[in-house]
């Protein structure tokens, strides 16, 4: 059960920066095995890579040779897809792609009032990593976040790590892959694949920046790597902070507390309301839908670990606290949420009103769920 607060209680201020300390990463013996790996992919190249993706992914068999997957596996799994998975993937990177085409910065070139003339010009990076997570579950859309922006921005060059246990990747994420337009694709994964996009084997060039998301290990590997290569930043466990008021479906509402805490057992979801009552009805909505997740373990792991409840006096009232909390994913579902939403400072993706669901912004809104 997700922890529950009042903002009006006396005692509410130190159980509110409890919540907020509450440690989700992993634990610092991670940088230590993650220096070795570097340190090893960096020395050996493609030995110690397949020697890391044999013992980690269980593929005996892999050589140098088979690191890479061929585009007609590629082509195939594209092409394998039903009609109405692929239609959904190629809006998707339709809306992702018109989106960052209106981010497109331009160069400038002026004379000042001296008479100097002056400008700038902005260059696409030449080769991009990017890694997509292939261990508890599949996301083909953070192929299509990632892949498409670099895309748009005219990289040459785009190279996506994949890690394939005991052989199997999920098609889609291959279909997304093709779709997105990406130049080379390899079965790795994990910190060394990190380490090969970074100081490059004989089968895998190095890139100039890294990119996606991953585990604890891919995390502090792209920490440690920076500085070598460029990178998107240190991303953490997903979360959610839904602020809404007693007008809500209670069903709706948990089912969006729920579309994070599913993706990982450290994700966060919080709810911050002025009905108690609602709350409460969030709450048993909460549990009755756990049980129907096919996820239900690392929701359930998520929602009673990390999970939180705040009830406040007004909706106002909340902003210090969103401001302090700073979500990744913020929904602001009332009837006006844009006086709520203009308070708000730190937040990285705001959701507005009550038929705005962070899971579109995850997928088919168009702007980037890859944050911030």
């Amino acid at each position: 059960m997700a922890i529950r607060l009042d903002a009006n209680d006396a005692g509410f201020d130190a159980a509110f920066a409890a919540l907020l300390a509450g440690k989700r990463e992993a634990s610092v013996d991670v940088a230590d095995v993650v220096t070795k790996i570097l340190a090893d992919v960096r020395m050996r190249g493609d030995a110690a890579l397949v020697e890391y993706t044999q013992r980690f992914d269980r593929l005996p068999d892999l050589t140098p040779a088979t690191l890479s997957i061929p585009q007609s596996e590629i082509d195939r799994a594209h092409d394998d897809c039903d009609a109405r998975t692929l239609n959904a993937l190629k809006l998707a990177a339709a809306r992702i792609r018109a989106y960052h085409a209106r981010q497109m910065p331009s160069g400038e070139r002026f004379t000042d009032a001296q008479g100097v003339e002056l400008g700038h010009r902005w260059t696409p990076v030449a080769a991009i990593g990017l890694y997509v997570p292939g261990g508890t579950a599949n996301y083909p859309s953070s192929v299509l976040m990632n892949a498409i922006p670099a895309k748009v921005a005219g990289v040459a060059r785009l190279v996506m790590v994949v890690p394939t246990p005991d052989g199997i990747v999920n098609p889609l994420v291959l279909a997304a892959a093709k779709i997105a337009g990406v130049d080379e694709v390899y079965r790795v994964g994990g910190a060394q694949a990190v380490a090969a996009l970074a100081f490059g084997t004989a089968t895998i060039a190095p890139v100039d920046k890294i990119v996606g998301p991953g585990n604890a290990y891919v995390a502090e590997a792209k920490r440690q790597v920076f500085g070598t290569v460029g990178i998107d930043m240190i991303a953490g466990p997903s979360e959610i902070l839904v602020l809404a008021d007693g007008q809500n479906d209670p069903e709706w509402i948990a089912a969006d507390l729920l579309s994070q805490a599913e993706h990982d057992e450290s994700a966060q979801s919080i709810l911050i309301t002025d009905d108690a009552a609602f709350a409460t009805s969030v709450e048993e909505a909460v549990a009755r839908q756990l049980q129907a997740l096919p996820r239900e373990t690392t929701a359930t792991k998520s929602w009673a670990d990390f999970g939180a409840v705040i009830t406040v006096a007004k909706l106002a009232a909340a902003v210090p606290l969103v401001d302090r909390i700073a979500p990744e994913h913020l929904e602001i579902a009332v009837d006006d949420p844009e006086p709520l939403a203009a308070a708000v400072s730190n937040a990285g993706a705001i959701f507005l009103g009550r038929h705005t669901p962070e899971a579109i912004g995850d997928y088919v809104a168009g702007s980037n769920h890859v944050l911030p």
